[in-house]
């Protein structure tokens, strides 16, 4: 449990600049959705509970979270199965849990709750070196959540579960020819995985990103959009509030998937450097809480977190400056989504944890 003097060790810095990114979300929901509506106030109950979330992962001693972490793993993964079956439909997808009161989306917490696993696993300190065995097994643990969220249909949200198994797998040991290979055999199988392994609308997603004026109207809508909208601000930006492309709904699902977008249009420049700077702070204040953990448990946890937040940070922000294909991925902290945002916090709350017990026995 939390310790008095433990206090003094936690990173204030870290939570301010998380604060300030998740209160320009907020500022940017407001305007993209036209005022304080059921958006918006579902964003701030989700930032509660998510600030709920974050200092119970903070309260608890992240080396007893790890030896219950087989058990966080297995309610992951009967949630994601119940998903498939009793889900709610939205937009042809089944991702959510209809819980009543709110609804919630199991995928976003598989990624915090797959790093807690991947530490416990690679992370003991009586082990010497990655085994095939252990790297298999983790492959194993990886793949189960990742094709049950694929089959949701949710691809985006599965890819980010690869990053947390790709660092915390090398961290651990894993010897670089194996990257090699994987590299290697994922050049060869695209054209493969393209033909046969994507459904329609993920194909037409590529084509239009290569070429989004083949389909102006249809496919290729929101890329051009997006583009439009980043170009539009300038360096100062066109105000708050008194964008075009986002006001008059030019750019679909704006507070959501294209939160960046809007930002870019509205503040401008200046308004993407400084949020390019908080995340970067927050990224750069996260690796040294990895660095200064005190066992490899805590920095394998810290990395795994880390790297699928930073996956999603870059894919968002290149897809909404029309540099990647559009694919659902929220950018974290700012987007719309109330499972994303209460995850995301709880990773984070994870991360301070282990920051502020390095000089704990």
């Amino acid at each position: 449990m939390f310790e008095r003097r433990l206090y003094h060790h936690v990173d204030w810095l870290l939570i301010g600049a998380v604060l300030a990114i998740c209160a320009i979300g907020l500022a940017m929901i407001y305007s993209t959705t036209g005022g304080a509506g059921p958006v918006y106030w579902t964003q701030v109950y989700a930032l509660g509970l998510g600030s709920v979330a974050m200092l119970l992962c903070l309260t608890f001693d992240y080396r007893s979270l790890a030896d219950k972490s087989h058990w966080f793993y297995l309610a992951m993964i009967v949630a994601l199965i119940a998903v498939l079956f009793v889900g709610s439909v939205r937009g042809g997808s089944r991702r959510w849990l209809d819980l009543g009161v709110f609804n919630l989306q199991p995928s976003e917490f598989a990624k915090a709750t797959l790093a807690l696993m991947l530490a416990k696993m690679l992370g003991e300190e009586r082990r010497s070196a990655l085994t095939n065995t252990d790297l298999a097994l983790a492959i194993a643990l990886t793949a189960v959540p990742f094709v049950a969220i694929a089959r949701q249909p949710d691809l985006g949200t599965a890819i980010t579960l690869l990053p947390v198994l790709l660092v915390v797998a090398f961290v651990a040991g894993m010897p670089m020819k194996y990257v090699y290979v994987l590299v290697l055999v994922g050049t060869l199988a695209a054209p493969v995985a393209y033909k046969f392994g994507l459904q329609d609308y993920q194909r037409e997603r590529i084509s239009t990103f290569l070429d989004p004026a083949q389909d102006p109207r249809g496919a290729g809508y929101q890329q051009i959009q997006a583009r439009i909208t980043v170009g539009s601000g300038g360096v100062w930006g066109k105000g708050y509030m008194e964008g075009t492309q986002g006001q008059l709904r030019f750019l679909p699902v704006a507070h959501n998937d294209f939160i960046f977008s809007v930002l870019a249009e509205e503040q401008g420049l200046v308004g993407v450097l400084v949020a390019l700077g908080l995340y970067f702070f927050v990224i750069s204040r996260a690796l040294d809480a990895a660095r200064l953990a005190k066992d490899r448990l805590g920095s394998y946890l810290v990395l795994g977190v880390l790297a699928s937040f930073t996956f999603q940070v870059v894919y968002n922000i290149t897809m909404s400056a029309g540099l990647a294909p559009v694919k659902g991925l929220t950018l974290p902290l700012m987007s719309y989504g109330g499972s994303s945002m209460i995850a995301t916090l709880a990773g984070f709350g994870l991360i301070l944890n282990v920051r502020m017990r390095r000089f704990t026995n």
